[in-house]
């Protein structure tokens, strides 16, 4: 079953308690050395550093252990990638609490430094990787590939790194719905009252808040004006249409959400499992209201496992680590380099939903106001 990555604070508390009652474990970082011809993995801003990837591997195999933490299975392809790491590498992954958020990821690290059960890694909104980078909490790294990955989709010393990412889109079941939407203009129509959801709510949600922003950019707002959302989704459910059942693929099967608003990986993802159910999942990016947004890597600062998670780094941004987050219906960063030199599986490229233009994006302090704006204005919208 797919499950919605969650955005909500829940988990962090219980990260907080199981991390009390553990105690501060000694980190193995605090023991490792230098590799020969390296420096410490702990330090390497490199593979280089570290004396090459050859020794980059030797050093994480030694450690043995991969700690994550908020990776669901079902989400790009992780569970395949996880486990594929594992088999190449013989290395463990720990993988804890996988509906965690960005914000709990961000907790972890603070509140378990120095303990061998804090985050290797993390994998985060890129609000949350800005943030996390201006507070100290990650390591400079920069994968063999980083020269290939285009400017503005990393920080320029190696702090975080964009990965992957898609598009806000439509999904609908095709067998219930006899004309599936293919734009926000067309959610509005009287055909689909109480049928429109969403996975989440926006003011907790990112794919929700990307389905506002989205909305905003589909009736004439901006990166710098969310307004035209929220004001959207007031008129959707003014005229019976919002439906506010969140979506998960239980209330898809059972037809409680016929239309959904999510990502596209999210959504393409769910076709071939609602196919052996007897659905058909159709996946629409809207025409009037395009937005994309990335999810970044980041390696701990004080990783306890230092050596396993620059190897892990090294392994989402090779060949085989992007084509399995295309796999998952994900768009990987390189996506661009690798079709240009033939890396690119192009299979599975060609089974992304088809999209025109070229994807903008907006600045950290353009959502920063645009989520304040959303928190002050949702739940007047939708419960007036």
């Amino acid at each position: 079953m797919f499950t919605p990555r969650a955005r909500t604070a829940g988990v962090i508390a219980a990260l907080t308690v199981v991390t009390a009652a553990c105690g501060a474990a000694p980190s193995s970082q605090q023991t490792s050395k230098a590799t020969e011809g390296g420096t410490n993995a702990a330090t390497a801003a490199s593979a280089a550093a570290v004396g090459g990837f050859d020794k980059l591997v030797e050093a994480a195999k030694k450690e043995g252990n991969l700690h994550v933490i908020a990776l669901p299975p079902d989400w790009a392809n992780y569970g395949e990638i996880i486990k594929s790491f594992e088999a190449k590498y013989g290395i463990k992954i720990e993988s804890e609490t996988p509906d965690a958020a960005s914000a709990d990821e961000i907790n972890a690290v603070k509140t378990r430094k120095g303990q061998d059960r804090a985050p290797d890694v993390l994998d985060l909104g890129q609000s949350f990787a800005i943030s996390g980078a201006k507070e100290g909490l990650f390591a400079p790294y920069k994968v063999q590939a980083f020269d290939k990955i285009p400017e503005g989709q990393k920080e320029p010393t190696g702090l975080w790194t964009n990965d992957y990412g898609g598009y806000v889109s439509i999904g609908c079941d095709a067998k219930k719905i006899a004309n599936c939407p293919t734009s926000y203009a067309d959610l509005l129509k009287p055909e689909y009252k109480g049928k429109v959801a969403m996975n989440g709510n926006p003011t907790k949600s990112g794919s929700a808040f990307a389905g506002v922003y989205a909305a905003a950019i589909a009736n004439g707002g901006s990166f710098d004006d969310i307004q035209p959302g929220i004001d959207f989704f007031k008129k959707l459910k003014d005229a019976g249409n919002y439906n506010p059942v969140e979506t998960t693929p239980a209330t898809i099967e059972k037809g409680e959400t016929q239309i959904s608003i999510d990502w596209d990986y999210n959504n393409a993802a769910y076709a071939p499992q609602m196919a052996a159910k007897g659905l058909d999942w159709k996946v629409n990016v809207p025409t009037d209201g395009k937005y994309f947004q990335m999810y970044a890597q980041a390696v701990n600062k004080d990783a306890p496992h230092p050596a396993a998670a620059r190897l892990w780094q090294e392994y989402l941004y090779s060949a085989e680590g992007q084509n399995l987050y295309l796999k998952g219906f994900a768009r990987p960063v390189l996506l661009p380099s690798m079709t240009s030199d033939g890396t690119i599986d192009k299979a599975l490229a060609e089974k992304l939903p088809q999209v025109e233009g070229t994807p903008e994006f907006p600045t950290p302090e353009q959502v920063d106001a645009a989520k304040a704006k959303l928190a002050g204005g949702w739940d007047a919208a939708i419960s007036g």
